[in-house]
């Protein structure tokens, strides 16, 4: 199994610093947020981004691909009824597809709930559509960089549109696209599903092609209240094979606390399944 972290709880670290702490915590990926790169993507040189790719080398680690995709952004969103604002989120999410090959990865994970939440006057129904019609625009970018956007259902609490893995795929299948795939996060499915996530990861196993692990508490696993047993169980089970990336949203115990809790909770529970 293949240990990842989101870099974006090192914040105002200086990125060479940051691989270097990632990789003395015991993983071998790392995940970016474009918006600590830059806040003009369009306009960083691809040096920057071989250079990053070269650090993170350098230090053992595999810049394994994006996430929080529109975050910090302006003028895009998923599901506006405005082709402008679609055609604009779809060219942006090509651009990041060439960003994240130019630093090695293969993943866009797409959660951004404040650029996909319902807006005034479109229904579930045409939301789908809005949402499909983006994908499909930036799919041939997602294959022409060999990259799978996996789509990630966030809870009511975050997000009014698609909370459940069966909704992610009902969409994903819309686009019907190789390039897409279903994000399963720990977090999301204990509030937003009503099966077990053993079981949603036994019934997504063929189309899931990211994890995220996390707690309830925003903080790592290990560091609330989940038995990550049956979940490390059932990934093994259903022979899930990519990464399985931390992702914490309160960074108030510190980045370097939270790296290593989280990995030394997480090979504990592997040792105690016997892998």
């Amino acid at each position: 199994m293949r240990f990842a972290i989101c870099q974006e709880l090192y914040e105002n670290v200086a990125w060479n610093e940051q691989c270097k702490r990632i990789a003395s915590a015991g993983y071998s990926g790392i995940e970016v947020a474009p918006f600590s790169i830059s806040s003009d993507l369009a306009s960083v040189p691809d040096s920057v981004f071989d250079q990053m790719r070269a650090d993170a080398e350098h230090h053992g680690l595999e810049i394994i691909g994006l996430h929080w995709l529109l975050a910090k952004t302006s003028g895009l969103y998923l599901t506006s009824p405005d082709p402008e604002v679609r055609n604009r989120t779809a060219r942006y999410l090509g651009l990041l597809a060439r960003v994240c090959r130019r630093l090695g990865g293969h993943v866009l994970v797409f959660g951004s709930p404040m650029q996909r939440n319902l807006l005034p006057d479109v229904t579930e129904e045409r939301a789908m559509e809005f949402a499909a019609d983006v994908f499909r625009s930036a799919a041939p970018s997602f294959e022409e960089h060999d990259v799978q956007l996996c789509l990630e259902p966030l809870t009511p609490k975050e997000t009014n549109f698609i909370n459940t893995c069966e909704q992610a795929v009902q969409l994903i299948n819309m686009v019907s696209h190789k390039s897409m795939k279903l994000h399963q996060d720990v977090k999301a499915m204990l509030g937003g599903e009503t099966e077990s996530i053993p079981a949603l990861i036994h019934k997504y196993r063929e189309i899931c092609g990211h994890f995220h692990v996390n707690d309830t508490n925003l903080l790592g696993p290990g560091m609330g209240e989940t038995d990550y047993h049956p979940i490390m169980k059932a990934l093994l089970e259903s022979g899930y094979a990519g990464w399985v990336s931390v992702e914490v949203f309160d960074y108030q115990p510190g980045a370097d606390l939270i790296a290593v809790e989280s990995i030394r909770y997480m090979k504990d529970v592997l040792k105690d399944l016997g892998e």
